[in-house]
């Protein structure tokens, strides 16, 4: 490893330790490993631009955010929640359960654990909270673990990232997430369920079931979403990224038209935020494919499949060790750094090894999602706690049986890969 390129790790590491947004310091961390290179300063610019003008899939991205801020918009959301807690509200820790039932549909059209929390967020905690029913840390916590779904189900953004890194099928990847996701869901339903026992949560008001119907038709049309989404993709109707416009232009659908639940002014700010939202994801990607351009100028795959084979390490014990490193990194770094950045230099080991590069993605960016609600970094703890008041340190006290339930899950995913990888080759996926 040269100098330029310790350096530029150094400084990268540092500045993302002060706080500087991630993406300014990935780019100015690229550049100091030009100035220490000698290499032309213009390189950095050139890489970017070159990117993410090659790069078709990445329109993907800002499509997806503007379907999920459409969905996050008008009464589209509260129409959701009302069928589940219609669905699973009667049940003890009912509340809690909805959380989670209510996170995993959502995952089907954001696939952005932060727009998952920030979207029903606010309104499921004020549920939980009404009356004492519900610590507020607790309320909060439960739904910080259950937005790490929205991007495992897909659609989701941090697989469209990984699959630029990787060049791995998208298609693949979503699929690949299904199973995962709800195993996520279901293990945090039985630690809440646990939790509601063990605490003495009481039994919520069910309603009643002859409403079941009629909020099952409200909600009917809106979870859709996800199924249009894949046989869209898998059913060679549309590619990736049509299939993400195709989901903005029925999330669109579906407020104005069929909920009519947007209006002129609402949809300007939708717009206005899924602008800001992409140029911060886009200036990521841009600062991670400079450093694409670093990696392989350090000629940096073909160093650690040399270093991985002189190991001679089984897949299972490189899966291992990965995850416990990205696992610690998630506790500082943001995930799409890890999945752009750190993750490349896995993917020749990978190859090497004989690792499937589908089942590796999902399994990573599951990992990074626990990263999300991981102190000190935690984003989506910031995010709650921005939105409800909670104290930061109540909710870090209740948010770690939930990182245990969660680590287990990925544990469990790591060992059998057939969770992962079924759904994918059930539908054609040959590995």
């Amino acid at each position: 490893m040269s100098i330029a390129f310790s350096s530029c790790l150094a400084i990268l590491m540092v500045l993302a330790a002060i706080g500087m947004p991630i993406a300014m310091a990935m780019i100015l961390s690229a550049i100091s490993y030009v100035l220490f290179a000698g290499q032309d300063l213009s390189l950095p610019a050139e890489q970017m631009v070159q990117g993410l003008y090659d790069n078709f899939i990445l329109l993907a991205v800002p499509l997806f955010i503007v379907a999920a801020n459409i969905m996050n918009a008008g009464t589209i959301s509260d129409r959701l929640l009302k069928f589940c807690v219609a669905l699973v509200g009667r049940f003890r820790g009912g509340l809690g359960l909805v959380n989670v039932v209510a996170n995993v549909i959502f995952a089907g059209m954001s696939g952005s654990a932060v727009a998952d929390a920030a979207g029903l967020g606010k309104v499921i905690i004020e549920m939980m909270r009404k009356d004492g029913r519900y610590p507020a840390a607790y309320a909060a916590a439960i739904t910080a673990a259950a937005s790490t779904i929205g991007p495992i189900i897909p659609p989701s953004i941090p697989m469209v990232m990984y699959s630029l890194i990787s060049g791995t099928s998208i298609g693949a990847l979503f699929m690949g997430g299904v199973v995962p996701g709800l195993f996520m869901g279901v293990m945090l339903m039985g630690m809440n369920w646990y939790a509601a026992k063990k605490r003495g949560f009481g039994l919520d008001e069910p309603v009643p079931i002859t409403e079941l119907p009629k909020l099952t038709v409200n909600a009917f049309p809106a979870l859709l979403m996800p199924a249009i989404l894949l046989y869209g993709i898998y059913g060679g109707v549309t590619t990736p990224t049509e299939a993400a416009a195709v989901a903005a232009f029925y999330a669109l659908l579906l407020a104005v038209v069929f909920y009519r639940a947007l209006s002129w002014r609402g949809f300007y700010e939708i717009m206005r935020g899924s602008v800001m939202s992409s140029a911060s994801v886009g200036l990521v990607i841009g600062g991670a494919l400079i450093f694409n351009y670093i990696v392989a100028s350090e000629n940096i795959p073909t160093k650690m499949a040399v270093f991985i084979d002189a190991l001679h390490v089984g897949p299972l014990a490189f899966m291992l060790v990965v995850n416990a490193l990205v696992l610690l990194l998630g506790c500082l770094l943001d995930a799409s750094t890890i999945i752009l950045v750190i993750v490349p230099l896995f993917i020749p080991a990978c190859h090497a090894l004989g690792i499937d590069l589908v089942y590796f993605g999902v399994v990573i960016v599951v990992n990074c999602m626990i990263g999300l609600i991981t102190p000190p970094y935690g984003i989506v703890l910031f995010v709650l706690n921005g939105i409800t008041g909670i104290p930061l340190k109540d909710m870090i006290r209740e948010i770690w049986v939930f990182v245990a339930v969660l680590v287990v899950a990925l544990l469990v995913l790591i060992l059998v890969p057939e969770l992962t990888l079924g759904l994918p080759c059930m539908m054609g996926y040959k590995g």
